[in-house]
């Protein structure tokens, strides 16, 4: 199992925005000296807490400080974009990667977001409707930029006839080919987006929120759409996001998750963002649970994975067991504070945990 990293980020409201970027900006440095193979990142406008507008600049700080670790926008919430600008920004960042990069799409939803662009409210833009259209307008624009008119309901553009004798064309296309692998995040129950993700043949990622009874139908999801398509679903592809602290007792790891940034970020953020959105169930073993049941206790112990190293290995091989499998385990991105110990856990999964599990 390959060793990852998912950051939102999470940093409470009144941080210094300088201060942050700069930490983020270290994780990842210190994620790639630790042979992380995978680090996505998050965009969000409206987000105090998830404070990156745009991953992909964030991204390109990164990749001359970074030497092997492949990076992702985590995701690219696609109705926040015009997509003749995106497909132009997301191909001139694949070759500043030289090909270190994955492409994380969605179709956004956080509630300050859909209100600044303008969808899934009052009539306004079908997310999903426009992530799809942008989405294979971007994929035509990379394969074959025919000049004319590209017109919807939600964008205007028009590519001009070239002009040889002076370079004028539509001519950015991606390093990687014919495009950068696409990933693309669930978090339902039987996620519609994670069939999608097995039809094409994209990375699927399951969130960090779902209970392993709710990954199951995630699974069942990709194996369906893949078979659907013809393919054959392939494990190694998927992503399973997941709260992980290690320390040297089990005793100590819970401590310092009940106590710390952990339990700080899902009571103060996570808790409040779902009760919002009615969306506290998505965590639930049993949707007759209270939400008030719903503890950073209870999350420990059927959500998280917290531990000593030999805990947090049984764990994941649990995990990996009930699942039938998956490829890379995506660690959730917080503060590193204490750092040492948040270092120090993320070392442990690297070099003691993923090794010895199946």
């Amino acid at each position: 199992m390959k060793p990852g990293f998912f950051t939102m980020p999470l940093h409470p409201p009144g941080a210094n925005l300088t201060e942050t970027l700069k930490s983020d900006l270290d994780q990842i440095v210190k994620l790639d000296e630790l042979g992380y193979e995978e680090a996505w990142i998050g965009e969000h406008f409206t987000a105090e807490w998830e404070n990156i507008p745009s991953p992909e600049l964030f991204i390109a700080q990164a990749i001359p400080v970074t030497k092997n670790i492949r990076l992702g926008t985590g995701v690219t919430c696609m109705p926040n974009h015009d997509p003749f600008v995106l497909a132009h920004r997301i191909a001139q960042l694949d070759h500043m990667a030289e090909g270190r990069f994955n492409w994380g799409i969605g179709t956004g939803s956080f509630p300050g977001d859909t209100q600044v662009f303008g969808y899934d409210e009052d009539g306004g833009v079908d997310a999903r409707a426009f992530t799809r259209a942008a989405l294979e307008t971007i994929l035509q624009l990379w394969d074959d930029p025919k000049p004319g008119l590209y017109e919807t309901e939600w964008w205007k553009f028009r590519i001009p006839e070239p002009e040889d004798d002076i370079g004028l064309r539509a001519h950015i296309r991606p390093y990687q080919k014919p495009h950068p692998p696409i990933g693309v995040a669930g978090i339902s129950p039987s996620s519609p987006t994670l069939k999608l993700a097995g039809q094409l043949g994209w990375i699927p990622m399951s969130i960090n929120l779902t209970p392993p009874i709710l990954l199951k139908t995630h699974w069942a999801a990709i194996e369906e759409g893949a078979r659907e398509a013809g393919k054959t679903p392939d494990r190694s592809l998927w992503r399973v996001a997941r709260e992980i602290f290690i320390a040297d007792t089990t005793a100590e790891a819970r401590r310092i998750v009940r106590d710390g940034v952990m339990a700080r970020d899902f009571e103060n953020y996570f808790f409040r963002v779902l009760r919002r959105g009615d969306m506290m169930k998505i965590m639930k073993n049993d949707p007759d649970m209270a939400d008030s049941d719903v503890t950073i206790d209870y999350l420990i112990d059927n959500v998280f994975i917290v531990g000593s190293v030999d805990e947090v290995t049984q764990k994941l091989n649990d995990l990996s067991g009930e699942l039938g499998g998956f490829g890379t385990l995506l660690a959730m991105g917080h503060e590193w504070d204490p750092y040492e110990a948040w270092y120090e856990s993320m070392s442990m999964l690297a070099k003691e945990v993923l090794p010895k599990v199946e």
